[in-house]
């Protein structure tokens, strides 16, 4: 299912085709090389002294489904519904240290949100659908997968082919289906100064 941005300005068409479906096919693994290419692309983002903040751990259902089903474990219920179909299930991580001084890294956490931005872009190119969550316990993650305290977990990410609407309950597939909305850019993008709305 497409269900592109209809953005007040133009933006390339992979940043308009780049949405967070939930409906997922759950017979149709993710190849190795198209999860290649997203690790890839998110490897590529920009960060703060080069530093690459970021971390991932991957779970293939179709490779390791016992490391999968202890990921899927630490979805909130409300994502369990939906995502129990996704072949692959991430987590990103950010390092708050620099790893080339031990000095604080006030930035990691922006740094893996760009890697992820990425990852997801390289995705809707891919014609897959990847979907990323904050609805999860990190504090079960963490101990469940052993990730060191310098880390802080950011999100869930589900990725798999897209699948019919159809096969969400009712209320998941009324979201699915409607229509994608951004507040007004004025309320969010200033210029010259706090509160004065870019026109």
């Amino acid at each position: 299912m497409q269900k592109p941005a209809k953005t007040l300005h133009p933006v390339n068409e992979i940043i308009a085709k780049r949405w967070s479906p939930r409906a997922l096919d759950a017979s149709r693994p993710v190849s190795r090389s198209d999860l290649l290419s997203l690790m890839e692309a998110a490897r590529w983002a920009p960060s703060c002294f080069g530093d690459e903040p970021w971390r991932y751990i991957v779970w293939d259902k179709f490779e390791d489904q016992a490391a999968w089903q202890k990921a899927y474990e630490c979805l909130v219920p409300g994502n369990q519904v939906w995502a129990q179909n996704a072949p692959i299930l991430m987590i990103s991580l950010a390092d708050t240290l620099f790893e080339f001084n031990d000095s604080p890294n006030r930035f990691g956490q922006y740094d893996t949100g760009a890697a992820s931005e990425n990852l997801v872009l390289q995705a809707a190119a891919l014609n897959l659908s990847a979907h990323q969550m904050g609805g999860y316990d990190a504090e079960k993650a963490r101990k469940t997968f052993s990730i060191p305290e310098r880390y802080v977990c950011m999100s869930m990410i589900a990725v798999g082919h897209p699948a019919s609407p159809d096969i969400l309950d009712a209320a998941l597939k009324e979201k699915e289906l409607a229509d994608r909305s951004r507040k007004p850019m004025e309320s969010r993008f200033f210029e010259g100064s706090w509160g004065n709305p870019v026109r």
